[in-house]
């Protein structure tokens, strides 16, 4: 009886081990293959619009107006803009439908102000460039700007480009873009970027675009787990939804230079 029940036990114990590996097996495979899939096929289905729903006091911004003039668009900035983490698919995509001229992309993750500067010989001509350039100096990473004067230096170097290429290019700058749940010093280089562009544009007439409220106080109601991917990169569909229309928000009561 004795050998009997060991050799019950040692069978029990070797089919729950054989159990528990294919277990394990199936979690790797799904983790490693079939839950990226799914989410990556999820992401590229959606039918992205702005957060919301396109809303009739949109279509009276400037930037809205800008968008239906047929006129072409560039868009310059890091990871956000590059869609990284939203498989290649950027914070402007829900508005893509809505512009009727050609877009061009110049963007890459970790860049800084320095770092557009540095690829200036890749920015070609268009009629409206949106720049969204600044969390990455805010974070510290990279060739960061380490002061709010050498950040807002950059901008001016980068905005004398494009106007060398085209004079009569109506220029957007976005605000560095918000992240969570990073130390006091870090958000507080993010405000004084944000107050230092914002100063700078309404003095040279460059239209200045801060969703940074807007995106603040969407996360005050819903929380910000919804919509970003980490500290810093929105997910998708949430947050690309959410950051298009901040942007169109932010952007009401600008005029536009098209009739």
């Amino acid at each position: 009886m004795t050998k009997s029940k060991n050799t019950k036990n040692l069978l029990t114990v070797t089919v729950a081990a054989v159990i528990l590996a294919v277990l394990t097996a199936c979690f790797a495979v799904y983790r490693s293959v079939i839950g990226p899939h799914l989410t990556r096929t999820r992401i590229l289905s959606h039918k992205y619009e702005v957060y919301g729903g396109m809303k009739d006091e949109f279509k009276e911004s400037g930037l809205f107006k800008d968008m239906q003039s047929g006129k072409s668009f560039f868009f310059l900035g890091d990871s956000i803009t590059a869609g990284t983490v939203t498989e290649g698919l950027p914070w402007y995509n829900p508005l893509t439908p809505h512009i009727k001229g050609s877009i061009s992309n110049l963007s890459s993750p970790g860049w800084t102000v320095n770092d557009l500067l540095y690829n200036q010989d890749k920015i070609r001509s268009a009629d409206i460039y949106v720049i969204a350039i600044g969390v990455n100096d805010a974070l510290k990473i990279g060739n960061y700007s380490k002061t709010s004067d050498e950040y807002i230096n950059g901008c001016r170097k980068l905005s004398d480009i494009i106007k060398k290429i085209n004079p009569d290019a109506v220029i957007y700058f976005i605000a560095p873009w918000n992240y969570v749940n990073l130390d006091n010093e870090l958000m507080q280089r993010g405000n004084e970027l944000r107050k230092a562009l914002s100063e700078w544009c309404s003095k040279t007439g460059y239209r200045f675009i801060d969703p940074v409220p807007v995106i603040a106080e969407t996360f005050a109601k819903e929380g910000s787990a919804r919509f970003m991917y980490n500290e810093f990169h929105p997910n998708a569909p949430e947050g690309i939804e959410l950051f298009s229309y901040a942007v169109l928000k932010s952007a009401c009561g600008q005029t536009a230079d098209v009739p």
